[in-house]
């Protein structure tokens, strides 16, 4: 298809109502034309932020670079001999991060693939970092499904990532410059950045979260994270995006945290008092290997005491 033909196909179809109705693509076509008054004609390069920007974004971000920046050395030595460079952006689509050999570097510049460029959907329309972020998902834009006739080279696999409060941080995309990917090789390839973006995803909860006890609620989906944070007192203190979303918790519920037990609906009919202090038993009898003795030191009482609040509850 020629640049031309693609340009007139986009228009077309991002001025069509009804086909953005029935296609995620067309609505990003649309959003791109119609919203943000982008011209897939347009073969400007991609805009680019000075490096000192990029050096206050990536400081900015550093806790998290550090975390995620083992993850795409890894991702790029799965992919980076197939043509693919592999980039990490901020939320607003800027790239932080790149990666990619030096045979395929001339290329990857020329097409705007590096630290700087901004590749929002705003800026640049549908393509994989853009529209991966515009709409919080997962995507793959193959070569003609971008909106910029000169995108229409590549193809981009996107995964988001979202911080610890269940905010998009950032989008990992690798992209390909090879023309004769199959559709076979670029879901495969979109798999392992999905599960790339979820290991930072994770690795990043675990240490705004440090010291907490992390209780994974299970994942509808394999591309989620569906971790819960609770502290010492068994409060739920935080929650991935996929979590917050199963068991239907939003922002304010963590300004008074709730018992771990109330927000997995396994709270027992035992009132909360009893069963707390049942729970120490356990645990001080547990940590004595059984000797009451030991366990009563541990809790501060009298091993009598202890007797009598284990027959009251129960505790042989």
């Amino acid at each position: 298809m020629t640049q031309l033909h693609h340009a007139d196909r986009v228009l077309e179809e991002a001025h069509s109502p009804r086909a953005a109705a029935t296609s995620r693509l067309a609505a990003s076509w649309r959003r791109s034309a119609v919203t943000y008054g982008l011209d897939p004609r347009n073969k400007r390069a991609p805009e680019r932020v000075e490096m000192t920007e990029v050096l206050k974004r990536r400081d900015a971000m550093g806790d998290f670079l550090e975390l995620a920046v083992p993850q795409i050395d890894q991702l790029f030595r799965m992919v980076g001999s197939t043509g693919c460079c592999v980039l990490l952006t901020d939320a607003e689509g800027v790239v932080l991060q790149e990666r990619c050999s030096d045979s395929d570097r001339a290329v990857f510049q020329s097409w705007g693939l590096w630290s700087g460029a901004i590749w929002s959907e705003q800026a640049e329309g549908t393509n994989g970092i853009g529209t991966c972020l515009a709409e919080n998902r997962q995507v793959i834009i193959h070569r003609d499904e971008h909106f910029h006739s000169r995108n229409t080279a590549m193809s981009c696999m996107d995964a988001p990532i979202y911080g610890a409060r269940g905010e998009v941080l950032a989008a990992l995309d690798v992209s390909s410059c090879r023309a004769d990917q199959t559709e076979g090789y670029t879901r495969l390839i979109a798999g392992v950045v999905a599960q790339a973006a979820r290991q930072i995803e994770t690795a990043h909860f675990h240490a705004s979260f440090a010291g907490a006890r992390f209780v994974d609620v299970g994942a509808d989906r394999p591309d989620e994270t569906t971790l819960l944070a609770v502290d010492g007192d068994d409060l739920v203190i935080g929650a991935t995006r996929a979590a917050r979303r199963k068991l239907g918790l939003q922002g304010h519920s963590f300004d008074n945290p709730m018992p771990a037990v109330d927000v997995l609906g396994t709270a027992q009919d035992r009132r909360g008092l009893e069963q707390a202090e049942r729970a120490a038993l356990r645990r001080a009898l547990a940590r004595a290997g059984g000797n009451a003795s030991a366990a009563a030191r541990a809790l501060g009482i009298g091993r009598a005491t202890l007797y009598r609040r284990m027959k009251r509850l129960g505790l042989d």
